[in-house]
């Protein structure tokens, strides 16, 4: 069973409203179970939603403490984001799941690339960080 960003199975819970539908991602999971969520979403935050970036450091750094989240209308918002990584920890652990499938430079999801002030830099989304730490394996929706 896999978890999977939903905005990749069309589910529009993008920042703008729309999805990231990803063809190689549902024919990958055409004959498996899986879950789909979105992490933001889960944290509280609506959609559409100004989109957000990173300040400090990357998903790791928000773990830790030293970085922040701060969306477009210059609101923080580091606390939506960890619970939402949180929750969606819980929603894998219920069901046992292993592997996920996470949407590149998300602010929540990315695996390789997320934005830090604007910019793209190798790091993950808070959501993954916390999938990383808890042995999850995690495919980018790039390498599908």
């Amino acid at each position: 069973m896999y978890f999977v960003s939903a905005c990749l199975v069309g589910e529009n819970c993008r920042y703008d409203g729309n999805n990231s539908y990803s063809k190689r991602v549902t024919e990958f999971l055409s004959d498996k179970e899986y879950i789909a969520m979105c992490p933001e979403e889960l944290g509280g935050l609506t959609t559409p939603r100004a989109p957000s970036s990173f300040i400090g450091g990357t998903g790791e750094d928000v773990l830790l403490g030293s970085a922040k989240i701060i969306d477009a209308d210059k609101k923080e918002r580091t606390r939506e984001f960890i619970k939402g990584a949180e929750r969606s920890l819980s929603a894998i652990r219920e069901r046992g799941i292993t592997h996920a499938i996470l949407k590149e430079r998300s602010p929540s999801c990315g695996v390789r690339e997320v934005y830090l002030k604007g910019k793209r830099v190798e790091g993950m989304g808070v959501t993954a960080a916390l999938f990383t730490r808890e042995s999850i394996v995690i495919l980018s929706d790039e390498e599908i």
